[in-house]
């Protein structure tokens, strides 16, 4: 079954040149040109990963972001002809998976795609990939984050962030290992990924529980830290 992509551009060259890479790359497409339209189109068309521009007429790029990310899960990865490194980490802080800088080369896109789309569809295989701690639930298999008895709405980056982390409980990653082992060596972005993903989690995590801890080891990386 051909996956589903929503591109969300305004731009008719550059949605038409995207559309045109993956329909040769075997996917679906359907493009919305009007951030006002997009919303309804993401819930008519259930698309698989969601490429989105910032600037765009009606609602902007972070605000349909936002929307999202309050019913689904679902990849996005921003398109943005802005390279202030505060833009690319405000989107990565309401939800986004990755983004990429106009001009890009579509070869590269459709090379992350694959790439965030490897890592979501690595689900519900033999081994049970659930772990549990003091008031908190990790289910990889179902994405479904548990805190304190309450389920916790979590982009699929986060949860693959945080399980990698838990399953080796009081061991440090350093920031490029856990780019290398979360996000893959296909990976084009920078180390400060991880420290935005990490800041996102402790906002869900912090004062839970006494007896783990979301760590920085500073001047290394990150460790889930049992305290007793």
């Amino acid at each position: 079954m051909s996956k589903r992509a929503l591109i969300v551009e305004d731009d008719a060259n550059i949605a038409e040149l995207l559309r045109l890479y993956l329909v040769k790359d075997g996917f679906d497409v359907m493009i919305a040109s009007d951030g006002n339209k997009a919303e309804g189109d993401f819930d008519l068309f259930q698309p698989d990963v969601v490429l989105l521009d910032i600037m765009l007429p009606g609602k902007d790029g972070n605000e349909i972001l936002r929307a999202i990310r309050e019913k689904a899960s679902t990849p996005v990865i921003m398109l943005t002809a802005k390279g202030e490194t505060q833009d690319k980490v405000g989107s990565l802080e309401l939800g986004a998976d990755d983004y990429v800088t106009k001009p890009f080369e579509p070869k590269e896109l459709i090379a992350r795609i694959h790439a965030v789309l490897r890592r979501t569809d690595a689900r519900g295989g033999p081994v049970d990939r659930k772990l549990e701690f003091d008031k908190l639930v990790i289910n990889l298999d179902s994405y479904e984050l548990v805190v304190d008895g309450k389920k916790v709405d979590t982009p699929p980056k986060e949860m693959e962030l945080l399980y990698h982390l838990a399953s080796s409980p009081n061991r440090v990653f350093t920031r490029n290992q856990l780019l290398d082992e979360v996000w893959g060596f296909d990976y084009f972005g920078d180390s400060r990924t991880v420290d935005v993903h990490i800041k996102r989690l402790r906002e869900k995590l912090e004062g839970v529980s006494d007896k783990w801890n979301l760590k920085t080891v500073w001047g290394v990386g990150y460790k889930f830290e049992l305290t007793e």
